[in-house]
């Protein structure tokens, strides 16, 4: 029997996986997509390993789904193609047999038009069919001052909460460059959060509602470096849960849900060391990027002789080659290099078999 429902999941369900890992001990990949491509390797990779995932959209990943000739300029193709890909998984989720959580990435102040059209969408689709469509959206108001994020974020969770919907939110900020918001000079002091600061946004949010996760940062940076370059400090989620803890008169437990951004190229024991001290989630953008990266490559690497012409190969020169470039053996073997790569996050998350 499984622990939870195929489909998207939503409002309690959301909690109900995150209380889960943190007792059991895993986290879960919350994986970046662009297309159907992504977005369907995902979820074959969480039926392989038999767990729930994540699939998630940035305002640039949802422009892309929508199409990149549409007009963007009130981020309404972002809005459009993460909306577009969200009906995709619940149209689909459940014939794969998983249980999803459907996530919106990084929101800044200045893209925040973004976010508030899915909501108003949802808002109108809540009321029709009694659920959204998104089991969570993210707001990274790091640029921000301490008490203007948690602000705006209570508002958003008001809203959110009513039509069961998860926020997380940002403490700190995840260096490097994703998605075209470069953080890669930031003073490095803003890399690290302190546990007061996880505090005050816990003790303001949880008056609202308990689904709320935060992405605290501990010196994580987007992208991949050259070892010895990035240099976590995964106890300030131990410190930081500990102190929440012992606030709320509860030391011992581990009231946040931490969210693990920048993770590629992370070591297994950092993750698991998060883990322990509630990560519930760690983003993979990069690492995937490459995975179906190399699929491509190497599909014509592997094929060179038989994609120059439409006729002609090194069986014959008469040979039709159509069977080669047709697009959908070279996405297939992208598709399958993403799922072998995201199997491995899984096992480092230790995620493998967690809706048995």
């Amino acid at each position: 029997m499984s622990k939870f429902r195929s489909g998207v999941l939503y409002g309690q369900e959301l909690l109900d996986v995150y209380n889960d890992a943190k007792e059991v001990g895993y986290a879960l990949p919350g994986v970046n997509a662009v297309g159907t491509s992504t977005v369907n390797a995902i979820m074959e990779t969480a039926a392989r390993v038999q767990s729930p995932v994540i699939v998630q959209l940035s305002f640039g990943g949802g422009q892309f789904y929508a199409g990149k000739s549409l007009a963007n300029d009130k981020l309404q193709a972002s809005a459009l193609g993460c909306l577009s890909a969200a009906h995709h998984v619940d149209m689909v989720a459940e014939s794969y047999g998983v249980p999803v959580i459907m996530h919106t990435d990084h929101c800044s102040l200045k893209n925040i038009a973004w976010v508030d059209q899915l909501i108003e969408y949802q808002e109108r689709y809540y009321e029709k069919h009694g659920r959204p469509l998104f089991s969570s959206h993210m707001l990274d108001l790091s640029e921000e001052s301490l008490e203007q994020n948690v602000e705006i974020c209570e508002k958003y969770l008001k809203r959110l909460d009513a039509i069961d919907i998860g926020l997380e939110i940002e403490l700190g900020i995840t260096g490097g460059e994703e998605d075209g918001v470069d953080n890669s000079e930031v003073d490095s002091s803003k890399l690290y959060t302190h546990p007061s600061e996880v505090f005050y946004a816990y003790e303001r949010l949880s008056k609202i509602s308990p689904n709320f996760t935060v992405a605290a940062a501990f010196g994580n940076v987007h992208g991949v470096y050259k070892p010895g370059n990035v240099k976590l400090s995964v106890e300030i989620l131990k410190n930081s849960q500990n102190f929440v803890a012992d606030e709320i008169g509860a030391s011992g437990s581990k009231p946040v849900s931490f969210v693990f951004h920048g993770g590629s190229g992370s070591s297994q024991e950092d993750i698991r060391k998060s883990i322990d001290y509630g990560v519930i989630k760690m983003n993979l953008d990069t690492d995937m990027q490459w995975a179906f990266n190399a699929g491509v490559r190497d599909y014509y690497k592997d094929y060179a002789g038989y994609l120059q012409t439409q006729i002609g190969n090194p069986d014959g020169d008469d040979v039709p080659n159509k069977k080669y470039y047709d697009p959908r053996k070279v996405l297939r073997q992208a598709e399958e290099y993403f799922v072998t790569r995201l199997e491995e996050s899984f096992a480092d998350l230790n995620c493998v078999k967690r809706n048995c």
